[in-house]
């Protein structure tokens, strides 16, 4: 018996020999390429890097300009009396998801006055990754924003039952622009859109101006006409990757607006929009929720997120930057909250701008500068992507129907034909031209409130560090990475992109 049992244990030792040594051929037998994929990414390391520097200053003529090459040393204990930024690979965060900005019926009205090589230019300036500073995020409103020459509806006045909808208005100058900037962009470009009210009759107000609210009879119809417009852009080419609920929902403004609750944006998105979008094919866009202030961002998240049947249905939370409106400070730390209380919803910057347009103010420097330290402490704190405003606007920036001028990045005087560069415009550009989609935050931190600083590594295995200045003095700081540095200066009231 005992021989026996050796005997098939012998066998059976064989066996798994045998199969063993088939699972090593057919391991050596997987194409190099696959096999790269299934092993984990090498870490970042600083050997034999360089590092270019990318400057725009007050001042001076430097505008996303490349000022330095230089390359990493062994570093020391950094002293108290030294400013210094640090920097810890190993520790990434959020994704990246991408900058842009909104095509509007003001920007598209604006384009179309302007000779067709310097669409091209605009074009280029703002989605080429190469010669421009690549955008890839693009935001539009479902109908009229105030942002445009008027108020218009893609249905009939009282059209309950949608019979008339069409999208005829957007085709004449906001639809061509829009699909030209996606053929630079790329088709796979985040897209969304907004809208600023409900039709006039929807509402409690019977204006699409002032506030006012959505009528329960029409909860349905207007759940539909976002359906009917999703659809109807796309069947012209132009995915939609998501949608915000409601433009504002708590400001009662001059123009287009409507007002939610927090209750009230809950139940129509848990009891209407959400089932409708998937009853129609439509469960893959993305929910974006809020798309206001920072301010009341978290009572809006508490409400919505701690409804499981709404909650469902959300991507994440859209917010902008006007709530500075009523005094103090910009409110980041209530995005980092959010952050930390809901960290499986995403953030979005959905819009923000300079408001009181004035044209001795082109180059008006802390404009640029409300763009750095946004974006800065809008990523450091878990947002996902970053959304300016109108694109373009006109030399008298506009057109708005309701006289509510304000900056773009870029403006036109369509008198001359004539693109004006604001610094807003290279601000944006230190973030978008370097940080690409898919990339991870990192670990960044500094020594001096006089600097700001955020950093992100590419899938490329390219390290961005963006530094800002504020202050009024030049600053030699200290870049920290491990046991490594590398010693920088950066001009007063400057914004810096190193790219290692």
């Amino acid at each position: 018996m005992h021989i026996k049992y050796l005997f098939l244990t012998c066998l059976l030792l064989i066996a798994v020999a045998c199969n063993s040594s088939k699972e090593e051929k057919s391991n050596s037998e997987i194409p190099s390429n696959l096999e790269s994929e299934s092993i984990t990414s090498p870490e970042f390391t600083t050997a034999n890097k360089k590092i270019t520097v990318y400057t725009t200053a007050s001042k001076t003529d430097l505008r996303l300009t490349v000022t330095n090459i230089l390359t990493f040393s062994k570093a020391k204990q950094p002293l108290e009396t030294e400013i210094s930024i640090f920097i810890e690979p190993k520790k990434t965060f959020q994704t990246f998801m991408g900058i842009g900005g909104a095509i509007t019926d003001a920007s598209a009205e604006t384009f179309a006055k302007l000779d067709t090589d310097k669409q091209q230019e605009l074009l280029s300036a703002y989605f080429d990754s190469q010669t421009g500073i690549g955008y890839s995020l693009l935001r539009t409103s479902i109908h009229s924003s105030d942002f445009g020459s008027g108020s218009h509806t893609y249905i009939e006045e009282g059209d309950a039952e949608l019979k008339t909808f069409n999208i005829d208005h957007d085709r004449q100058y906001r639809i061509p622009m829009i699909k030209r900037a996606l053929a630079i962009a790329g088709k796979d470009t985040p897209f969304y859109v907004s809208p600023w009210s409900p039709p006039a009759f929807m509402k409690s107000n019977k204006s699409m101006l002032k506030g006012g609210t959505l009528l329960p009879k029409y909860f349905q119809a207007w759940a539909n006409y976002y359906a009917k417009f999703i659809k109807a852009y796309e069947q012209e080419g132009m995915p939609i990757w998501g949608l915000t609920i409601q433009n504002e929902p708590m400001a009662t403004q001059t123009w287009e607006s409507c007002i939610y609750t927090a209750e009230a944006e809950r139940d129509f998105l848990k009891n209407y929009l959400g089932p409708t979008l998937e009853k129609e094919g439509l469960g893959d866009k993305n929910i974006v929720i809020w798309d206001h202030n920072r301010d009341l961002m978290n009572e809006r998240a508490n409400v919505i997120y701690s409804d499981p049947e709404a909650a469902k249905y959300v991507w994440g939370m859209g917010f902008h930057w006007y709530e500075t409106w009523a005094g103090g400070d910009p409110m980041f730390e209530n995005i980092g909250k959010v952050n930390e209380a809901y960290p499986d919803k995403k953030l979005l910057f959905t819009e923000g701008c300079n408001e009181r347009f004035d044209a001795e103010k082109y180059q008006y420097w802390p404009n640029a500068e409300r763009y750095g330290n946004s974006m800065i402490n809008d990523f450091n704190n878990g947002t996902v992507g970053w959304t300016d405003w109108n694109i373009l606007l006109n030399q008298l920036g506009g057109p708005n129907h309701v006289g509510n001028f304000c900056f773009a990045p870029i403006h036109a005087d369509t008198n001359v034909n004539e693109l004006i560069y604001t610094p807003s415009y290279y601000y944006i550009g230190h973030f978008s031209k370097f940080i690409r989609p898919e990339a991870k935050r990192v670990s960044t931190a500094v020594s001096r409130s006089t600097l700001l600083s955020t950093s992100f590594l590419n899938t490329t295995g390219k390290m961005v560090t963006v530094v800002m200045n504020k202050s009024d003095e030049k600053i030699t700081y200290n870049m920290f990475i491990g046991t490594q540095k590398t010693i920088v200066e950066i001009p007063a009231h400057a914004i810096q992109s190193l790219v290692y």
